[in-house]
């Protein structure tokens, strides 16, 4: 068999075969990315590692001793893209029960929490005062750095203005101040995200990469252009909800960066809904989506979060574009997702399967993603080796 070189700049946009066309659907894109065993458990004093070219605001909470493990520009603001759908949940069911929403309500609620949905929140923020959400939001839960879309952009609930810490504040209402069928409810779904959201994007990174579960997760991007799971993912255009898929509108004199692409990973962790953790990231313009969820990855497992499981495994770089994950190690079992292009991902072993082309190299080992719960081939993982060194055999 021909050894498979490493994905730096060895292989050409074009030369897919009938095979593995199979597997790719779109061509093929090279990129250089590590891999590394999961980090151990960080100590105490352990400091968030952030990735060169990131600005990051982060923190992580732990409700047991009441105490902050991780701090870093707590109190910096950045738009909160989907992270909102919080607050607008949270004031739909002020003072309400959720048995008494309507049915129609619920199941948009639902859909916006687990898939992220843009239209279920566009629809709340248009029936229950826009801006003034937010408004209301700050003054019940005495939040500090949030505010709501500049007035340049009133409908855009992805522009609000949120930070690390008023994001913990947020959880700690939720988990220790709510009615119990509130914190229930809204954990219920968060818990219940789904991998792919509703426009197409990965929305497993950070937080719901970076642990296992139990975790509850309420993520947020802004200014990708593509996010993997599916082939057709970005909206056409901005509209007044501000797709997340979309591109923002360019910074002005507000202080919130509303350039930059944005990801953030939110919730909580561990049993017991131990630790808050609050990640909110801005990347340098042009970065792709797959870039960004691997170093929000990165930035999420350098953390002090108090009573996380890591996942077992060993994290390694990708490069192509529409890489699929399958049920079997061959090209004609059911595609499960696409992975973003170029995105890091957590490989728990791997097997001898179909045999794949990409001439002049072939490649029959395949590589199990416990996350995604399939398989992808192993020639579109960054290693020098058909078969990854240091990864065991399924």
């Amino acid at each position: 068999m021909m050894t498979l070189k490493s994905a730096r700049g060895t292989v050409r946009a074009g030369v897919l075969t009938a095979a593995l066309a199979a597997l790719v659907c779109t061509t093929a894109t090279t990129t250089s990315a590590a891999f590394a065993k999961s980090p151990p458990p960080r100590p105490a004093a352990a400091q968030a590692e952030v990735p060169a070219g990131v600005t990051a605001g982060v923190a992580v909470f732990d409700r047991q001793t009441g105490t902050f493990t991780e701090q870093l520009n707590t109190s910096t603001q950045f738009r909160s893209a989907s992270v909102v759908k919080l607050l607008i949940a949270l004031d739909v069911l002020w003072n309400r029960s959720p048995d008494a929403l309507p049915a129609a309500d619920r199941a948009r609620i639902d859909t916006m929490l687990r898939g992220s949905d843009d239209t279920a929140a566009s629809t709340f923020w248009a029936n229950n005062g826009s801006g003034a959400i937010v408004d209301r939001m700050v003054a019940r839960l005495g939040l500090t750095d949030t505010a709501r879309p500049p007035a340049t952009h009133p409908g855009y609930w992805g522009y609000t203005a949120l930070s690390a810490r008023d994001t913990v504040k947020i959880y700690r209402h939720l988990l220790d101040s709510a009615p119990a069928a509130t914190r229930d409810y809204l954990l219920g779904d968060l818990r219940q995200s789904t991998r792919c959201a509703t426009d197409g994007y990965d929305q497993h990174f950070g937080i719901a990469g970076s642990f296992n579960r139990p975790w509850a997760v309420k993520q947020g991007w802004s200014g990708f252009s593509s996010g993997g799971c599916t082939a057709t993912t970005a909206k056409a255009a901005v509209t007044a909800s501000e797709p997340e898929g979309a591109a923002p509108a360019p910074a002005g004199a507000d202080a919130v960066d509303l350039s930059r692409p944005a990801l953030h990973t939110t919730g909580v962790v561990g049993t017991g809904d131990r630790s808050i953790v609050a990640v909110f990231t801005l990347h340098p313009g042009g970065t792709s989506y797959g870039k960004a969820y691997t170093d929000i990855g990165r930035l999420t497992r350098s953390l002090n979060v108090p009573g996380a499981s890591r996942p077992a495994g060993t994290w390694i770089g990708t490069w192509g574009s529409g890489v699929r994950v399958r049920t079997q190690a061959t090209t004609t079992s059911g595609a499960m997702t696409t992975l973003p292009a170029g995105v890091e991902v957590l490989v728990g072993c791997q097997k001898r399967g179909q045999q794949v082309s990409q001439p002049p190299y072939l490649n029959d080992w395949w590589a199990h993603l416990p996350q995604y719960g399939g398989y992808m081939t192993n020639i579109y993982l960054s290693s020098p080796e058909n078969q990854v060194p240091g990864v065991p055999v399924c």
